[in-house]
């Protein structure tokens, strides 16, 4: 499987599990969720889910061609790492929220991670002139 490929892969899972955040608040709320009760009882996660389902359905299309969309790529991987900076410190801060330093702290950073990676990984495999890598031949 080819770097170009493999972003592809990760902006759709990425991309799905932005998509899935509120399911994930209902299943492991110690690890998604910033309160108690159901994830509906919080306005504030309910923008955040807002804003969330909205990134991930614009990195899902994001994968149909990486490179024409880096900086909403580069968006997601630098806000992720900005959010998941500030809820680990606010988890060191308050002993109930330390599940999310299991849940969506390391999902952030992991997600920010592989998106990077990838995403330099594939400018890199690409032709001088800038286009596209050409197929590899069967």
């Amino acid at each position: 499987m080819t770097i170009h490929k493999l972003l592809q892969a990760a902006l759709l899972v990425f991309g799905a599990t932005c998509c899935l955040l509120y399911p994930l608040a209902i299943v492991w709320p110690a690890g998604w969720a910033w309160h108690t009760g159901s994830p509906a009882a919080s306005n504030y996660f309910l923008m955040i889910v807002g804003v969330y389902l909205t990134l991930g359905i614009f990195l899902i299309r994001a994968a149909a061609d990486p490179q024409a969309h880096r900086s909403l790529i580069q968006f997601a991987i630098w806000s992720s790492v900005l959010h998941a900076a500030i809820m680990a410190a606010q988890s060191f801060g308050a002993p109930m929220h330390r599940g999310h330093l299991v849940g969506d702290v390391p999902a952030l950073l992991l997600g920010a991670a592989v998106l990077g990676w990838l995403l330099h990984a594939d400018r890199r495999a690409e032709p001088a002139s800038g286009l596209a890598p050409a197929p590899a031949a069967p």
